[in-house]
């Protein structure tokens, strides 16, 4: 078993170790998976666009936390694949039913997003073309 020493007080040093790994990681995942790309790519569209429509802290403080729920699934979703990877080469029905499941997780926020997004934006892109709507 590995023994960790305890640390009583703040390391910055250590702290900066544990960040540039954190970065890595991120950069791993923006380097190596499409999807991922595809999300942070509509993260920095849906904020753009955003911005076009005048949207307010508390609309936007969603739409946040939405982009930050799907990003973190598709991480997650990475590490799972190459957790599989990792354990297994052979094609294994348990191995597929992670995959599959940690991907059904992508879509369901991704999806939840979607409609979180419709809902927030409709009045606004409605209100755009007719803009005599309340």
């Amino acid at each position: 078993m590995l023994e960790k020493k305890a640390h009583w007080f703040f390391n910055i040093f250590l702290f900066s170790i544990s960040f540039r790994h954190a970065a890595r990681g991120l950069w791993w995942g923006l380097k190596y998976n499409q999807n991922l790309r595809f999300h942070f790519a509509a993260a920095i569209a849906v904020i753009f666009v955003s911005i076009l429509f005048h949207i307010n802290a508390f609309e936007m403080g969603i739409l946040g936390v939405m982009i930050l729920i799907v990003i973190c699934t598709e991480m997650i979703n990475t590490v799972v694949e190459e957790m599989v990877d990792l354990i297994t080469t052979e094609h294994r029905q348990q191995a597929k039913i992670a995959k599959d499941v940690a991907a059904g997780m992508v879509l369901i926020s991704a999806a939840g997003s979607v409609i979180v997004g419709f809902l927030v934006f409709a009045p606004h892109i409605i209100h755009f073309f007719i803009p005599s709507w309340p």
